[in-house]
């Protein structure tokens, strides 16, 4: 194109790919002049003209204001401070799809009425602060009064979602479900129940003691990843390896309470063990266990919500595998 060749209207649209009448439009409403009007009211256009008129079509493809549009044309901004901008106003309308893509799918799982939508847009539309209020409202509730270490109900409480800035479809559904579940009075009722009678009596008392819980998120992490390791790769229970890593664990366990770890001490253990393993895994229904339906619900959801590996894609404490490897470490002669 010859910088100083002039273009009529027809050829403009041809080589922008806008129609006639926009073109127009847009000379009438004063964003892009044409270059030289002819006696016979003939528009003619040059190339910076004709440049223009492709920026336009491009901002405006991309959902750009005219006012922007003349703003940047009549050099008020730039075209990075606009694009940044509208890149902004995007990411926004895009969260909010997200949010209601949430909503629409969350309720047509669950056949919903008007009031139900009402109440899940308010949910994901809802400010960090009032998410924070929820979920302390519901541990303030289920921790009232409950006879167990307190230590250990901070330390779940301290597993709350955090939903992030600009989060996926799946969280948003999973934070819609979490915030109707911790306002419901039965769910708070069965989750209070099931750790009530979990860690109130022995041997799960002795799980949620401080000592105990301080080892476990302590030295123990290091063991017990080891452990994890062992059991995940098939090993064996009485396979040497097993059988140091679990008389590992009980030696520290020992050296908490100030005892010995004596083989009377991994018969008792072992025997623990077995207790919080038929203890986590009672009153199935349908092949789902208790703590799945109440605070293994929480934990699974907060997981979907804050991105780490679902409650179900991880491995749970293999308290029957390590019983079975204490076992086989006791002597033969043991009584």
């Amino acid at each position: 194109m010859d910088d100083n060749e002039l273009y009529p209207i027809g050829d403009v649209a041809r080589r922008t790919g806008l129609n006639v009448s926009a073109i127009r439009y847009y000379s009438d409403a004063g964003i892009i002049a044409p270059t030289q009007v002819t006696e016979a009211g003939h528009r003619l256009y040059d190339i910076r003209a004709i440049a223009r008129l492709e920026l336009v079509r491009t901002l405006r493809d991309l959902g750009t204001g005219l006012d922007d549009v003349r703003r940047l044309l009549d050099g008020e901004t730039t075209l990075h401070d606009l694009v940044t901008a509208h890149l902004q106003l995007v990411e926004r309308q895009e969260r909010d799809l997200r949010a209601r893509r949430a909503v629409l799918r969350t309720l047509v799982k669950q056949g919903g009425t008007a009031a139900q939508a009402a109440l899940m847009h308010k949910l994901v539309s809802m400010p960090d602060e009032e998410r924070e209020r929820l979920v302390d409202d519901f541990w303030t509730e289920v921790g009232d009064g409950l006879d167990v270490n307190p230590a250990f109900v901070d330390r779940l409480r301290e597993m709350r979602p955090h939903l992030p800035e600009d989060p996926a479809a799946a969280q948003l559904e999973a934070w819609i479900e979490l915030a109707d579940l911790v306002q419901d009075e039965e769910f708070r009722g069965a989750v209070r129940s099931y750790l009530q009678d979990t860690f109130s009596t022995p041997p799960g008392r002795l799980m949620a003691a401080t000592p105990v819980q301080d080892f476990i998120y302590g030295q123990g992490m290091t063991i017990m990843g080891d452990i994890m390791a062992a059991y995940r790769s098939g090993l064996p229970a009485d396979a040497p390896r097993s059988q140091e890593l679990a008389v590992r664990l009980v030696d520290a366990t020992a050296a908490l309470g100030g005892r010995q770890a004596t083989a009377d001490f991994r018969r008792e253990m072992a025997a623990k063990f077995l207790e919080i393993d038929e203890l986590l895994r009672e009153e199935p229904q349908d092949d789902v266990s208790r703590f799945d339906l109440t605070h293994g619900r929480y934990l699974s959801l907060v997981s979907v919500i804050n991105g780490t590996p679902p409650a179900e894609d991880r491995q749970v404490v293999p308290f029957a595998w390590i019983a079975a490897a204490l076992r086989a470490s006791l002597p033969r002669t043991s009584p």
